[in-house]
């Protein structure tokens, strides 16, 4: 019975429509362009007065061979795998709600995701170059 309740429980969740783009754009809009800048490339308005630059995240695709790395946008927006080069002016994102969860599904593996932080995610691959 335990186990027929978790797949309905995942069976629900699944069905949460996945955000849309124009939502991740004004969550970027009201979280990152401060410092990333609106173009997203590292230009915001508080990159002079940090001690390290932002990134240009307009590249990610070009710097992980052609593929947009979502694992890894993914866990630095949500600070879990956060590398010590990282700026501690960005904020971990995953400390705070970041909506209802979806469930993403990769190679027949369903992971739950925040929405806020799938639609900030799908956001940023759509700005590559």
């Amino acid at each position: 019975m335990k186990k027929l309740s978790i797949i309905a429980a995942l069976a629900l969740t699944a069905c949460v429509e996945t955000p849309d783009a124009p939502e991740g754009k004004q969550l970027y809009m009201d979280n990152c362009a401060s410092c990333h800048g609106f173009d997203a490339k590292g230009t915001g308005e508080m990159a002079d007065v940090l001690i390290k630059m932002p990134a240009d995240l307009t590249t990610l695709k070009a710097r992980y061979k052609g593929e947009f790395p979502t694992d890894y946008v993914m866990s630095t927006i949500d600070g879990l795998k956060r590398k010590p080069h990282f700026s501690g002016a960005m904020p971990e994102f995953g400390a705070g709600d970041m909506g209802d969860t979806v469930i993403v599904e990769k190679d027949g593996i369903g992971t739950p995701v925040p929405a806020e932080l799938l639609a900030l995610t799908e956001y940023l691959e759509s700005v590559q170059e």
